[in-house]
């Protein structure tokens, strides 16, 4: 049983957090999951979602998931002496989703501003799973750079960019295609096909 840290910061693709917690909440591979949701962030999920996610209590979770989770502990962003703060609490993976290039840059540079910084900081040091997923373009060279050197220090950097080879109808199939991508490199079972297995040629047989 897995527990999985999940931020959530001020970049678009709110979705993509919302339809991510949803899985992991339901997975049962996972048996707890700490939510930390920047000041940016928060905004971000009411301009895109709708959905008032200010604060730390209950509400966050219903506002997200539907409904309440005891799988889900909500965290203050100014709270440096949270759980996860510490290399002492053993979370299994991390993915802060969407991650800005503010966020990006301050993980790449070890700046710890905020717990979602702080947390991702001890991810690294105790060389757990760190999965980003930045939504930005373009990207200027800063960006670039900032994600090479997160990437040489074992970081999965995964942008939001959506896939078509299992010809998505909809949005919301090119959202959930995507978190199963997530859902691989974060350790997490799920039963969806997400993995390509070659193509056929026309008027081959079986």
């Amino acid at each position: 049983m897995k527990s999985i840290t999940v931020g959530i910061t001020g970049a678009s693709g709110s979705v993509y957090a919302q339809k991510l917690l949803a899985r992991l909440n339901a997975s049962s591979d996972v048996a707890r999951i700490d939510l930390v949701i920047s000041q940016a962030g928060a905004r971000v999920v009411s301009e895109e979602l709708g959905l008032n996610v200010a604060g730390t209590d209950r509400r966050v979770v219903r506002e997200l998931l539907g409904e309440d989770s005891e799988k889900v502990a909500v965290h203050s962003a100014n709270d440096i002496g949270a759980s996860i703060a510490s290399g002492s609490y053993l979370s299994d993976a991390m993915v802060i989703v969407p991650c800005s290039m503010s966020t990006l840059g301050a993980v790449a540079n070890g700046v710890s501003r905020d717990l979602i910084h702080r947390a991702a900081d001890v991810i690294l040091k105790e060389s757990r799973p760190l999965v980003l997923v930045p939504r930005e373009t373009p990207l200027n060279v800063i960006h670039l750079e900032n994600m090479l050197k997160l990437a040489r220090s074992g970081v999965r950097i995964i942008p939001a960019m959506p896939s078509f080879y299992h010809h998505p109808q909809t949005i919301d199939d090119l959202v959930e295609h995507f978190i199963h991508r997530l859902l691989d490199h974060l350790g997490v079972s799920h039963e969806q096909l997400t993995r390509w297995e070659g193509s056929r040629k026309r008027g081959s047989r079986e």
